[in-house]
């Protein structure tokens, strides 16, 4: 079972507010992936940038994204994904559009996800959520 990583843990990462390499290499049997979404997610903070910023960015990024899997948003997936929408929209516990797509993207390859994000995700029914440390 891989861990998905989900934005926020990459970019504190690239903040320095977390040890995202550090955390990665503490788990040498884990098996580490990113959401395609998630992908477009961290691209569109390289696009947004100012230019004396961009290149660190996506050097970063591009360091992130060569070093695992990028799990593809699949037909199995868009089912995933309609089902927790509409559980979550029906009981009023909403959650960002992206975080839906991550999240089902775990779900459907059974895989924890791991974030900082757990108010949101927690809302999830069988997502496996862990806060990394």
């Amino acid at each position: 079972m891989a861990i998905i990583i989900d934005a926020d843990v990459i970019i504190r990462g690239e903040k320095g507010t977390f040890g995202l390499r550090p955390w990665v290499a503490a788990h040498p049997l884990e098996e580490f992936a990113l959401a395609a979404v998630t992908v477009a997610e961290l691209w569109h903070g390289v696009e947004r940038a100012k230019s004396s910023h961009r290149s660190k960015r996506e050097a970063y990024l591009r360091s992130i994204v060569e070093s695992m899997p990028v799990m593809p948003y699949t037909e199995q997936t868009a089912y995933e994904h309609a089902r927790i929408w509409a559980f979550l929209d029906s009981s009023g516990q909403m959650i960002g559009p992206y975080d839906l797509i991550v999240a089902a993207t775990a779900l459907e390859r059974d895989c924890q996800l791991a974030t900082f994000n757990l108010r949101h995700f927690s809302r999830v029914p069988g997502l496996k959520v862990i806060e990394p440390k």
